[in-house]
């Protein structure tokens, strides 16, 4: 499958894909079945911690999750990342060697952008699909319209800073196809129950796409 296509389908398959920093590799387990149980099937591990590598091993073997990689900065990541099992790959930026290994992988590929230019080069490179990131920092929704009304076929998934009261006003947006959301899994604690809850919340919203 083409790598654009599969990114695209990727943001369309849920409204919200879980950010995820976990610490202690024996939470991926019952982590990623609540959040697929709850409805949340993508879900972004970030490469912010030690454990991150086995966590992303841990979680792909749960049935039903498509796992990915977040935070990845190089082609290294990239690599480590492949080989632990992530299905995607996830970046705060977009750089040319990032973007280079990620096509010669054939990866579903979701750099980070924040203006205009980022945007451009990405275009430049072949993609269209991108992270706004940081969304809220980054001039939030009134930015992110600006954006997509001079980049009509570009689609995106914002992250950073939303909260569970405010995905819905970001999914409102026709060029949003998806939001990355922390809230639904809190730092520290694992209460399978409570995910699984706030999964099955974040599942049930709608997109503006």
């Amino acid at each position: 499958m083409n790598d654009l296509a599969s990114i695209d389908a990727l943001m369309r398959s849920v409204p919200v894909i879980p950010v995820l920093v976990i610490e202690d590799v024996a939470q991926a387990r019952p982590i990623a079945e609540a959040l697929v149980k709850g409805g949340l099937t993508a879900l972004e591990v970030t490469l912010r911690t030690p454990a991150a590598l086995d966590v992303i091993r841990e979680m792909a073997r749960v049935e039903g999750a498509v796992v990915g990689a977040g935070t990845v900065l190089n082609p290294r990541d990239l690599d480590n990342a492949l080989a632990a099992g992530a299905e995607f790959i996830v970046s705060p930026g977009l750089t040319e060697p990032l973007t280079d290994a990620a096509k010669a992988n054939g990866v579903p590929y979701l750099p980070g952008v924040a203006t205009a230019a980022d945007i451009m080069r990405g275009l430049d490179s072949g993609l269209d699909r991108f992270k706004f990131f940081p969304a809220e920092s980054a001039g939030g929704i009134k930015a992110l319209k600006a954006h997509a009304a001079v980049f009509g076929a570009v689609r995106f998934c914002p992250t950073g800073g939303i909260t569970e009261a405010s995905a819905p006003d970001w999914l409102a947006i026709p060029s949003v196809l998806c939001v990355g959301g922390s809230w639904v899994v809190k730092p520290d604690t694992l209460d399978p129950a409570a995910i699984e809850m706030a999964a099955r919340a974040a599942a049930g919203l709608r997109t503006g796409a």
